[in-house]
């Protein structure tokens, strides 16, 4: 992991001490509540339905136990108990006073953390894939550039009041496990045929009001001109970028207007312009910043693979787990380990301060200190024994984290929607905590098989449901609350938009309308080893809308 050099430690600090003198001359009515907004929105506070908000920001996904400790200890000393990690890789407590937040930012301090950028029209938490450094099939580790891309781009005097937000995504395997193609720049860390490490660029993805798929600008990348290039982009956007229109003013709107072809001519003669200038990458940084995130030293368990059989024979529910919720690792003795904060009726993507204080704990004794956040609102132990799947098991089930439903249909995605967020037109929480007790049973889940279901409150799509298998859009139309659903949505390397198949469902009735998706796909699909995506590219909107909605779909 990155640590904190002593400018990293100033400037944190100085942030602080900043941000506490603000939120005290508002407290004195000093500033009123529009001159602080700007102020707060810098230091990731929002203001939401019934309090304040605040974003902590975790780059590219990565904690360490005393991290996780101390988001474990603000959540039971100013909060609620609990906090709810995103789709961004960060973590909201949904309820801290005004008063104590300069004291929250401190105690972040202490332990290398900050609220900096998680709002406001600059340069977002640059994201990763939640297994790097530990995937069997990844080319390198993608997170030494998400964190030269976070030093470069912290209060980037440049691009820190950018026409819109602006969200970085970075993967190193094939299998796209950050939903690049839905970001403002993506980047597939990749090698040339030369064996030389690059990128590939993709740019003007995002969701939300009108949601589209990544352009590819280029195909390689050097790996010495990520800044360079990086920046090259961003200056077109924020020269070009719609500052009239807040709902035309991210990248995809001018990469859209623009053309692929224009956009690309005139980021590559910016880049041309500066390729040789100060922001060309030198070896000796990229390889000083790379030796932060050297992987553990792994010592050989070769008794792995007799234990965790064993360990499958005993218990079908461990056997269940193993197969939903571990993945392969480079060292054929470990695994990495997907935590599910998606418990049968829980609420998706919340962590108790019990729950982060055990985590915590399990990683310092048994995954060697660290922990990731995934896009997918679920924790991750990328380093873990296969000798050891038992006992993570055995703990997890103790504090309630042993669901065993990574990827299938109860692995819901759900923004906070109206319950919390001042945006929402309808409630997320309770439509996701009624379809996961709906589809709970394991052996049901297991028969449907992978199944990506993503809930938003709103079209600002913080659920991420235009890229669900099943998507469901929460609408407002007459004062009642309403569920639109899409299908045919995905994020990873085959990235497309789901398509809307018709009018919405009340929240009485959208269980039972995703229960008829599902059972209209197993019907249909040629055999178990179709998945509900395959299957819908297959055949198509067609029979799902004609289950769901009979003769009105005729007539459409």
């Amino acid at each position: 992991m990155y640590r904190y050099d002593e400018f990293d430690h100033q400037f944190v600090k100085a942030r602080t001490t900043e941000f506490a003198d603000q939120v005290d001359r508002r407290l004195s009515g000093e500033l009123t509540e529009d001159q602080f907004k700007p102020l707060r929105l810098m230091n990731g506070v929002y203001l939401q339905l019934h309090a304040y908000m605040l974003r902590i920001a975790i780059p590219y996904g990565t904690l360490s136990s005393k991290q996780l400790r101390m988001l474990a200890h603000i959540a039971r000393t100013y909060d609620k108990g609990y906090g709810h990690f995103t789709t961004r890789q960060n973590l909201q407590f949904n309820w801290p006073a005004l008063s104590d937040i300069p004291q929250i930012l401190a105690d972040l301090a202490s332990v290398e953390m900050h609220a900096l950028q998680t709002s406001g029209n600059c340069i977002r938490n640059v994201t990763a894939d939640h297994f790097a450094g530990a995937a069997s099939d990844e080319v390198a580790d993608p997170r030494p550039y998400a964190e030269i891309l976070r030093q470069w781009s912290s209060v980037h005097p440049e691009f820190s009041f950018l026409p819109r937000k602006f969200k970085i995504a970075v993967t190193g395997a094939e299998r796209d496990r950050a939903a690049i193609q839905v970001h403002d720049i993506g980047l597939h860390l990749k090698k040339n045929a030369a064996g030389e490490l690059g990128f590939a660029v993709y740019v003007g993805g995002g969701q939300g009001r009108t949601p589209l798929v990544a352009k590819k600008v280029r195909d390689f990348l050097p790996e010495e001109d990520l800044l360079t290039y990086t920046t090259a982009i961003l200056r077109v956007y924020n020269l070009n970028g719609r500052r009239d229109n807040r709902y035309k003013a991210r990248i995809k709107i001018l990469v859209h207007e623009t053309g692929t072809e224009e956009l690309t001519r005139q980021i590559e003669a910016e880049f041309a312009a500066i390729r040789e200038g100060e922001l060309k990458l030198p070896q000796a940084d990229i390889d000083a910043i790379e030796r932060y995130f050297a992987p553990p030293a792994l010592p050989d368990r070769p008794e792995g693979t007799i234990v965790e059989a064993s360990a499958k024979l005993a218990n079908p529910a461990f056997a269940s787990w193993v197969k939903r919720n571990v993945n392969p690792h480079k060292n054929p003795d470990y695994a990495s380990v997907t935590i599910s904060l998606k418990g049968i009726g829980e609420v998706p993507g919340d962590a108790t301060d019990e729950q982060m204080d055990a985590v915590a704990d399990l990683a310092e004794e048994l995954a060697f200190d660290e922990i990731r956040v995934s896009h997918e609102q679920n924790l991750i132990l990328p380093h873990v024994a296969r000798a050891d799947l038992k006992i993570v098991y055995r703990r997890l089930e103790a504090i309630g984290l042993a669901t065993a439903n990574a990827g299938l249909v109860t692995d819901i995605i759900a923004c906070p929607g109206l319950d919390y967020c001042a945006l929402a037109n309808a409630r997320s929480i309770s439509v996701a905590q009624e379809i996961s007790n709906r589809f709970g049973s394991q052996a049901r889940q297991e028969e449907i098989g992978e199944l990506k279901l993503k809930i938003s409150g709103c079209i600002n799509a913080c659920g991420h449901h235009h890229v669900g298998h099943i998507g469901i859009l929460g609408v407002e139309k007459k004062g009642t609350e309403l569920y639109q659903i899409t299908l045919g949505g995905s994020g990873d390397e085959n990235t497309s938009i789901g398509e809307i198949v018709g009018r919405g469902f009340t929240a009485e009735e959208i269980t039972d309308a995703i229960e008829t998706v599902v059972e209209t796909y197993l019907a249909l699909r040629t055999d178990k080893a179709e998945d509900f995506l395959g299957a819908y590219r297959r055949v198509g909107a067609a029979p799902f809308k004609q289950a769901l909605y009979g003769a009105e779909a005729k007539a459409a």
